[in-house]
């Protein structure tokens, strides 16, 4: 068995770095991204408004599997080509950016307006209120939200697999196909839930250092 491990091991070792990647630049994007629609769904400009809370429907509305097949298999139609790593990211960002500007329009929301008032006191501009006084509350509102995300984004990376990356999923499910053995999936699920671990622990580090500075 142990020898059997090693044999599958560098395939889905080599899927986890893919795995990884989206991940990673997924979460680098999307939520900076989802801090502008958040700043955006509070603003008095309706034609804005208008626009994201459509654009955040869509994207909360209609399944993550169903963006992926749309971008890569439904946009080529119309001559819209994407590689499949590019189509990948591309739906992610677009599908986590519209979680996140939620999340965001929600901590935005939940900042006193005794804080923008104040700012004027000190005559702060707009961007200096938002970037020194807002941003830093709104943080440690949405970091628990946000790591629900961050969990999620773990295990829907997985649904790379149906416009054929090779991602860790892929990579286990290969092996079963062609050895007919539960042992890959098995591996694939402990890899999992590796990730998700080290993820939680490193997200409730950041709460417990936020928690510290309240």
């Amino acid at each position: 068995m142990f020898q059997y491990i090693q044999e599958i091991l560098p395939a889905l070792l080599s899927g986890t770095k893919m795995t990884l990647s989206i991940f990673f630049w997924t979460l680098i994007c999307s939520i900076p991204l989802g801090a502008l629609v958040g700043l955006g769904l509070i603003q008095r400009f309706k034609p804005l408004t208008w626009l994201l809370n459509f654009y955040v429907w869509i994207m909360r509305g209609t399944p993550l599997l169903l963006q992926l097949i749309f971008v890569f298999y439904g946009l080529p139609i119309i001559h819209i080509v994407f590689q499949r790593y590019d189509a990948a990211m591309f739906a992610f960002i677009l599908n986590y950016t519209a979680y996140f500007g939620e999340i965001f329009r929600g901590g935005f929301q939940s900042v006193p307006k005794g804080q923008f008032e104040s700012a004027k006191v000190l005559r702060l501009s707009y961007g200096q209120t938002i970037r020194k006084i807002v941003i830093p509350q709104v943080f440690k509102i949405v970091l628990p939200s946000i790591g629900n995300e961050v969990i999620n984004l773990v295990k829907d990376s997985s649904l790379v697999y149906v416009i054929g990356l090779g991602d860790l999923l892929r990579a286990g499910n290969v092996a079963t196909a062609r050895d007919v053995t539960l042992l890959p999936l098995i591996l694939v699920g402990i890899i999992y839930l590796a990730l998700t671990a080290v993820c939680t622990i490193v997200l409730k580090l950041i709460e417990k250092r936020e928690n510290v500075w309240r």
